[in-house]
């Protein structure tokens, strides 16, 4: 058992250590940032089609993003300020962070040794995978990280009873559902990426390592972001999103991590059938 382990850890290390694979963490968590201004108007205006109080909501956001971020994305939210120059720059935003999941695929298609598709299905799939990619942050976000808050900010606007028994269920449920949901875009990420076939069943491990691997990191993110949210005193406004870039770079590399897992075992599978 031992040595099947060492076994695979160097085979993990030897796919970890290729020179795309290195610079590929950096490079997507680089575009997924990018990618974060462009999704945040698509979400604000979104928002500001619905009757509901966004008095909280952007008092809340006020909170949590730098001031600069604040107040370009406060307009939107509120519903004011959308004309052809902003759609311009949604579309060439995610036009510019597809960058990252293209690399993604470009990487993935050496580490499995496949032959890259045409250039107009690579980037009409990595489009697709940066708004997957980008769904799952956001709803990582939003579940684990700020649950309890968008939680009482609900509770408070409608005046919900019974706060706390609904607080004890969330605690309880949001940690399978977003382990559920987690898998299932891995899953969905590793499988469209490559530009051949992967059988979903053959991205399990890989998707597995990668899920709990964020649920981890997404706790200690909250962690610091709540209980020592004291950074202002040395990067001021921009505090908030140095963390999260860090947080978005660990995600990013884990995704990586979870490639290597499943080239790997993609590699024995080829090597057992051909024995």
């Amino acid at each position: 058992m031992f040595e099947r382990i060492k076994r695979i850890t160097k085979k993990l290390f030897s796919i970890l250590s290729t020179q795309d694979v290195m610079v590929l963490p950096g490079q997507i968590a680089f575009f997924l940032i990018l990618s974060i201004f462009p999704m945040l108007i698509l979400v604000g205006l979104i928002i500001s089609k619905f009757s509901m109080p966004i008095s909280e909501l952007l008092s809340f956001l006020k909170d949590i993003l730098p001031g600069n971020i604040y107040e370009i994305t406060e307009p939107f939210i509120s519903g004011k300020d959308f004309d052809t120059n902003v759609g311009f720059f949604m579309i060439v935003g995610f036009f510019m962070a597809s960058n990252g999941t293209h690399s993604i695929i470009l990487a993935s298609n050496k580490l499995y040794g496949f032959s890259n598709a045409d250039y107009l299905k690579r980037r009409i799939k990595a489009f697709i995978l940066i708004l997957v990619t980008m769904f799952m942050l956001i709803f990582t976000m939003v579940i684990l990280a700020f649950g309890n808050q968008i939680l009482k900010l609900i509770f408070d606007n409608f005046d919900i009873k019974n706060m706390n028994l609904f607080y004890n269920l969330y605690d309880i449920l949001k940690w399978p559902i977003t382990m559920f949901i987690l898998i299932f875009l891995l899953k969905l990420i590793y499988v469209i990426s490559p530009d051949k076939r992967i059988m979903s069943k053959n991205t399990t491990r890989g998707a597995l390592f990668a899920t709990i691997s964020i649920m981890i990191i997404t706790f200690i993110y909250t962690h610091f972001f709540i209980e020592f949210n004291n950074y202002n005193i040395i990067y001021g406004s921009l505090s908030n999103i140095i963390i999260m870039m860090v947080w978005v770079y660990f995600v990013s590399y884990i995704i990586v991590i979870g490639i290597a897992i499943n080239v790997n075992d993609y590699r024995n599978r080829e090597i057992k059938e051909k024995e």
